[in-house]
């Protein structure tokens, strides 16, 4: 392609009178001679177009001029836009505010893909999930499922993710370097986010999740706030005595206090206590919840470094793969789910109700099959296969909280 000057075309009008090169110059742009790039080919095509259906001759001009006054300023319109989108490289029947709108509608897309990345959708799946399977426990008649009930899961599923994005997007600021080698295609190890863009975010959703908590008015809901961002802080940030995940028992013990202990008891109370006014009680399914996501917890904790070794070794984070290395952490991660399976069996077998009964043995057998076999075909030398049985872990994860509330 060359750079063609838009002004040059009246002269290629060979056998045109000056009125028509004149009024050309005009019409093709009001400025002076304005460069852009078209082949010269095409800019021939154009012209030879405009020149003989562009308009009339001066006088049939003044002839129609009386009737024709509204159709010629139609005319006059059409034909610029027409060179306009010609030149630079539109399709010659299109308008321009088609590809506007066609832009405004990538720049969506975009921006909504990167902002599900940074959130991590598998820890929001789990959060939600988690939060109503809990919430379930609380119900003990057909009776509570009522409007003030399910208002009352929706507070806390929304503060709980707000809080959630927090605490991803926070770590994620914080391990940009690492992300770059472990995880390239977040948005701030990709630069799709800059760090100020990831601040804003981050400190957005926290602040709305505090907000929303305390219009709430449930305490047991603002506590596991709270307590959710003090350790998810401590878990990333980078300042003295902090950032806990660079220590590997700490980092456990982050993850398994607020996905087995906050989550389980904070927001159960929050619909035992703040929304059915009922005094606290700490049933058997909810013990049950509470020790068995224990397991699951330090499972995904563990089992998340698993394909992010070349990372945190160049970085110095001492985690357990980083120690043991990844075979032994990935048996680790399958031995310690197949007890809590066994011991899920044992708790199903033990129920009084026979639906109950039924259903937590099955289905826990059945998870904890798929679960071995799964395990024994992944690839552990491909980081592709290792990052494929985590997601699979979450999936798992997601299934338990499925069957919990039908422990009785």
């Amino acid at each position: 392609m060359d750079y063609a000057l838009l002004g040059s075309f009246p002269k290629a009008c060979i056998g045109g009178n000056s009125w028509r090169r004149e009024n050309l110059k005009k019409i093709c742009l009001s400025g002076s001679y304005t460069a852009v790039r078209v082949s010269r080919c095409r800019e021939w095509d154009i012209l030879q177009t405009y020149c003989s259906v562009g308009f009339l001759h001066p006088q049939q001009h003044l002839k129609h001029h009386n009737i024709g006054t509204k159709e010629n300023s139609t005319s006059y319109r059409r034909h610029k836009t027409f060179l306009v989108n010609a030149t630079a490289g539109h399709p010659l029947d299109s308008e321009p505010g088609a590809y506007n709108a066609e832009n405004i509608w990538n720049t969506i897309i975009n921006a909504t893909d990167a902002f599900y990345r940074f959130s991590r959708p598998h820890t929001v799946i789990g959060t939600a999930l988690s939060i109503v399977s809990v919430s379930l426990l609380a119900v003990q008649n057909l009776s509570d499922f009522s409007p003030l009930f399910f208002t009352g899961v929706l507070e806390a599923v929304v503060a709980a993710l707000f809080m959630n994005i927090y605490i991803v997007g926070l770590n994620q600021l914080s391990d940009i370097d690492i992300d770059k080698v472990n995880k390239p295609y977040l948005p701030l190890a990709s630069g799709e986010y800059s760090v100020v863009t990831g601040i804003m975010i981050v400190t957005s959703f926290a602040i709305l999740s505090f907000w929303l908590g305390w219009i709430v008015g449930s305490w047991p809901l603002v506590w596991a706030l709270f307590i959710s961002f003090v350790l998810g802080t401590a878990y990333s940030i980078n300042v003295p005595l902090l950032r806990w995940k660079r220590f590997a028992v700490v980092a456990a013990m982050c993850i398994l206090a607020v996905r087995a202990v906050i989550v389980q008891l904070a927001f159960f109370l929050h619909i035992q206590t703040h929304v059915y006014k009922r005094p606290a009680a700490f049933s058997r399914p909810l013990i049950f919840a509470t020790a068995f996501m224990s397991f699951f917890s330090v499972v995904i904790a563990l089992f998340k470094d698993i394909p992010d070794i070349d990372g945190d070794k160049i970085f110095g984070i001492r985690s357990f793969t980083v120690r043991l290395g990844q075979e032994r952490v990935f048996w680790i991660c399958i031995w310690l789910l197949q007890m809590a399976y066994g011991v899920a069996i044992l708790v199903g077998a033990s129920s009084s109700f026979m639906l109950s009964k039924c259903i937590t043995v099955l289905g826990h057998a059945i998870l904890a099959s798929i679960l071995w076999s799964q395990a024994k075909s992944v690839d552990l030398t491909s980081k592709a296969a290792i990052t494929a049985f985590y997601m699979f872990i979450w999936k798992l994860f997601y299934a338990e909280y499925l069957l919990i509330p039908l422990v009785r």
